[in-house]
């Protein structure tokens, strides 16, 4: 029997710098990589002198851990978790566990779950956010899966996890971990927080671009905008890295990195989960789906360069008129509309993350899932408190729009936010987005919305019934609208 206080296999750089994380926090720990030249190449180099093992076998790997062994998989999503898991099994023992700390989707965790714990062994899914800086000096981090494991992991991950200073109940730090729920609950927030991450980024470049295509701004001049706005209530790291990359030259030509770099957006599937899992849930996340979408259009960059050429609309006129006052006023507008899109898409991250708690019974506390998001992860920003400090004031809050602070920050920018999305349309600015997140904000605070008619159009070519305004909900009617259809009615329907 060893004496590692847990193992991670696989030696990408999360991998390296989550296990260079748990030494420096006093554990000893095992390692192991399929290509085992890549262990002694860490052991030897990075790893050197510190109390890390390397293994050249699956084997001498689950031996170098002392019981319950906590073997921890940052590998590949998908195919290759399933293949370790079976790999694994043959050398562990009752109450073994073995943890997945990539990004799989939250429904293979769910039945990896099953299957562990079918063996007599638990699985804990976590979701690990903060890329390499991250994890190396402290990311946030999700588990999710068996109960019974995490007693087992708490002390090294709230170790090794961001802290959020000063805000326990007593001034504590408080760390960006926390149990968040059986079978996938852990992987399902961190996909949540990926499609968010969407939704923040793309909106971030809807600003960037207003400013280059309205305004003629220069990336530096947008970087000293970026980094302004980056002192007050859009603080966030997401801002702070605009900013930087706004402000940085090629080496090689003295240009504008950013301008040098092809706009296709590459990804991994976690905001195409996000935006399918809302499909599936019935919950409204229009703006992290236009986020996907976003960057499925940026993909088609052959198709958009010929159509350019022969697809006609307004002309993006330059804003301001080099009046140094209405150039301000129309940043700060822009600030604005940035700022209310952001609510609107946080609002329906958590709407979405209440939806899945209830259909999975997981009870997420969507306060402390908030407190998590604080530091460590790509998503860390100022209002995070302000989210936690909602939920907190109301538990069964149902949207954040509703939350005071919330409510009054978009009634402060809204008027601002319409007419930046209404000169973005009138130019031809492409801001989907921003727009998205206004629909959603129109559609929300609208008491009567046009699915009455939808629903009549239903009833009428299909007979699927309605329910009506002067009658109790649960009561629904069908109407014979050509007088050929008869009574008969088809199913009612899913509102």
């Amino acid at each position: 029997m060893g004496n590692c206080d847990i193992g991670v296999v696989g030696l990408a750089v999360m991998g390296e710098n989550l296990i260079l994380n748990m030494e420096s926090k006093g554990f000893t720990v095992a390692c192991y990589n399929r290509t085992t030249s890549k262990v002694d190449d860490f052991v030897n180099g990075r790893g050197a002198g510190k109390k890390i093992v390397g293994t050249h076998s699956i084997e001498a790997f689950c031996q170098a851990l002392a019981r319950p062994r906590k073997a921890m998989l940052m590998i590949k999503a998908g195919q290759p978790v399933d293949d370790f898991i079976d790999k694994l099994l043959p050398y562990l023992e009752e109450g073994d566990i073995i943890i997945d700390g990539g990004n799989s989707f939250f429904g293979d965790t769910m039945r990896r779950a099953g299957y562990v714990e079918e063996k007599g062994l638990l699985y804990i899914g976590t979701g690990v956010s903060g890329g390499e800086e991250g994890a190396l000096h402290g990311p946030s981090i999700m588990p999710g899966g068996s109960p019974a494991a995490w007693p087992h992991v708490k002390p090294i991950f709230q170790a090794i996890a961001a802290k959020v200073k000063g805000a326990g109940p007593g001034g504590e730090d408080v760390p960006c971990c926390d149990w968040i729920g059986p079978n996938g609950a852990g992987h399902y927030v961190k996909m949540v927080h990926n499609g968010i991450e969407y939704a923040d980024m793309q909106m971030i470049c809807e600003a960037y671009f207003l400013m280059d295509r309205l305004l003629d701004m220069s990336p530096a001049e947008m970087s000293d905008v970026f980094r302004e706005w980056n002192r007050g209530e859009l603080d966030s790291y997401l801002i702070e890295i605009t900013a930087d990359i706004m402000g940085t030259e090629d080496e090689e030509t003295g240009r504008p990195l950013v301008d040098l770099i092809l706009d296709t957006a590459g990804q991994k599937g976690t905001g195409k989960w996000t935006s399918q899992s809302a499909l599936d849930l019935g919950a409204p996340a229009q703006t992290i789906a236009e986020a996907v979408f976003a960057r499925f259009m940026s993909a088609l960059k052959a198709e958009r360069a010929a159509a350019a050429e022969v697809l006609r609309g307004p002309a993006a006129a330059r804003t301001g008129n080099g009046d140094a006052a209405a150039l301000k006023g129309l940043v700060e507008e822009i600030r604005q509309a940035l700022y209310a899109s952001k609510i609107c898409a946080y609002a329906q991250g958590f709407q979405l993350l209440s939806a899945a708690s209830q259909e999975h019974g997981w009870d997420l506390d969507l306060g402390g899932i908030a407190l998590m998001w604080r530091e460590g992860c790509i998503i860390r920003a100022q209002f995070l408190e302000r989210i936690t400090a909602a939920f907190a004031e109301e538990r069964g809050l149902a949207n954040l729009l509703l939350a005071p602070y919330f409510r009054r920050s978009v009634e402060r920018c809204q008027a601002a936010w319409r007419r930046v999305v209404g000169t973005a349309v009138a130019r031809g600015v492409p801001v989907p987005a921003f727009g998205s997140a206004l629909a959603y904000y129109d559609g929300y605070r609208t008491a009567r919305l046009p699915a009455n008619l939808i629903q009549a159009q239903r009833d009428y070519f299909g007979a699927h019934t309605y329910e009506r305004v002067d009658h109790p909900r649960g009561e629904f009617f069908h109407t014979n609208w050509t007088g050929e259809g008869g009574d008969t009615s088809s199913t009612t329907y899913n509102a």
